[in-house]
């Protein structure tokens, strides 16, 4: 697997030649003004949830690329009533394609459109692919869900929220990573706006006493697991 950062909780994802795309909110951040929308591949959009920094870029991409979306039942036809493919899963629920299982797992957390449309209840993601699996937490909170993971796929890395204030901070993500029986982590929703600016250093210096590894991307770096 081979996961590019581009800002905030969007990552793409290739494996075997496809391209996932998670939350694409580029065109709205600053901090990604140096991404160029028009180049970015996707043959499936993977969404946690509706909130505007996570869908802002959904209808663009997803004209171009004539890219599947995946996510809850409620987001799903919120895009096929725009005339965008998508696949609607729930809670607990598993999508194949060619050998890569997409398992919708819970979050805690709000979802809802920018107009104010009902997003249905958000999710993460675990990514799988000839024993590699990828835990995409989404906006949350820490939950005891998130022991139900290791009990069925044993974790490479985990995409886990540190920004703090409308999701889990550096403290409660270490817990978790923890609950998840992963101590390879990459960073995610930080720095964004002024709400969840964090001391980088110090976040991966907690992470590093616990002996644990946080991984903090440049926007537009790669990284393989």
């Amino acid at each position: 697997m081979n996961i590019t950062f581009y800002g905030h909780a969007c990552f793409g994802i290739e494996i075997a030649g496809k391209n996932f795309l998670v939350d694409p909110f580029i065109s709205g951040n600053p901090k990604a003004s140096h991404i160029n929308l028009n180049e970015i591949q996707a043959d499936f959009i993977l969404l946690t949830h509706a909130h505007q920094d996570h869908v802002l870029d959904v209808e663009a991409i997803a004209e171009r690329t004539r890219a599947t979306i995946i996510s809850n039942y409620e987001i799903v036809m919120y895009y096929g009533a725009k005339n965008l493919k998508g696949h609607p899963v729930n809670h607990g629920g598993t999508y194949t394609v060619d050998d890569i299982t997409i398992k919708y797992v819970n979050a805690i957390h709000t979802s809802s459109f920018a107009d104010g449309t009902y997003g249905g209840e958000p999710g993460g993601f675990v990514v799988s692919y000839k024993g590699k699996s990828l835990y995409i937490a989404g906006d949350t909170a820490l939950t005891m869900d998130m022991k139900l993971i290791p009990m069925s796929t044993k974790l490479t890395a985990s995409i886990l929220p540190i920004g703090d204030n409308f999701t889990m901070g550096v403290e409660d993500a270490i817990i978790a990573s923890d609950f998840v029986e992963c101590d390879q982590v990459i960073g995610c929703h930080f720095d964004t706006f002024p709400p969840i600016e964090i001391d980088q250093e110090e976040a991966k210096n907690k992470f590093l006493n616990k002996n644990k590894h946080l991984e903090l991307l440049e926007i537009g770096e790669s990284i393989s697991i």
